[in-house]
């Protein structure tokens, strides 16, 4: 059953600056690497750092074991952790017990390993001191109320978004996301909008280093493409991105602007690619995002 959206249910500082709804305008038409595609051990990123002399090789080995864990794989041996890190056993063996004192790691059985609650202590930093991460939430949800769809705010970080905020309806994607889940940038609606605003030199510089992974026969995988995206993104003011990350998902996203006009985020909904068009997307939802992102502009102030 089709669902319509009254804006009378904004609130009021969001009510007066939703767009009126105008026909679409025509336009060109840790994340499990896709079958076959080479695998590059993450201490690999280690090497540029190597002529540093104020580099601390062994900090970066060690936060390197940290983000090797996930909620699929909660415990991990050193064997496990090798492999997944591209660090010898006895780094991540020496990793671990430094970890382990510091009480972020632990072990029941000597064997596997498992991060502790300290590890919060990590993420709650970073969270408890942006303000835009303990603003967006009532907001993300308000809009996740009107939608009656999963909605999600984002921060480059590299190469990925990382999320900063999430209102959860229904879970479209076969991983499920939260607060800290990254995803590649370039094939995620979220992405396109932050790394369209990136400043021209910026944006030149990362675009060659993008590994291109082909997580579905509609995704993007060449850097000219990209480009040509990315412009469209950016002249128009939002993305959208069609079952590019996982067949079945269609998401849409705008940027989020502080009051120096620079983008520090973007908010994003998704849906079943089955059960709402592009044009739903751009008729009935682009107006209540753009209208979100200006309300969290107004509170960012």
């Amino acid at each position: 059953m089709e669902r319509h959206m009254d804006v009378s249910t904004l609130p009021p500082s969001v009510k007066k600056m939703t767009p009126a709804i105008a026909p679409p305008p025509e336009r060109a038409p840790h994340h499990a690497l896709a079958p076959g595609s080479p695998v590059v051990p993450p201490s690999s990123q280690l090497d540029e750092f190597s002529g540093d002399p104020n580099f601390m090789t062994s900090l970066a080995r060690g936060l390197l074991v940290l983000q090797a864990f996930s909620q699929q794989k909660q415990d991990l041996s050193i064997s496990q952790l090798s492999k997944r890190t591209g660090l010898s056993r006895a780094s991540v063996r020496r990793c671990l017990h430094t970890l382990s004192k510091l009480g972020f790691a632990g072990s029941d059985d000597g064997r596997s390993f498992h991060l502790r609650p300290r590890v919060l202590t990590l993420g709650h930093s970073y969270l408890s001191s942006m303000p835009l991460a303990s603003t967006a939430k009532p907001v993300l949800e308000h809009l996740s109320q009107i939608l009656h769809e999963s909605c999600s705010i984002a921060s480059l970080d590299g190469f990925d978004v990382v999320y900063i905020a999430r209102a959860n309806v229904t879970r479209i994607m076969s991983i499920d996301l939260g607060v800290g889940s990254r995803l590649p940038a370039f094939c995620t609606s979220m992405g396109r909008v932050l790394l369209a605003n990136l400043p021209a030199e910026e944006l030149e510089g990362l675009l060659p280093r993008i590994e291109f992974v082909r997580y579905t026969d509609r995704t993007l995988t060449s850097v000219e493409k990209l480009r040509q995206v990315l412009s469209i993104v950016r002249r128009e003011g939002y993305a959208i991105v069609d079952q590019e990350m996982e067949i079945g998902l269609r998401s849409m996203a705008v940027p989020v602007h502080n009051q120096l006009g620079r983008v520090i985020a973007a908010i994003n909904v998704g849906v079943h690619a089955q059960r709402v068009s592009i044009q739903d997307m751009q008729t009935r939802f682009l107006p209540y995002l753009r209208a979100t992102a200006q309300e969290l502009y107004l509170l960012l102030g």
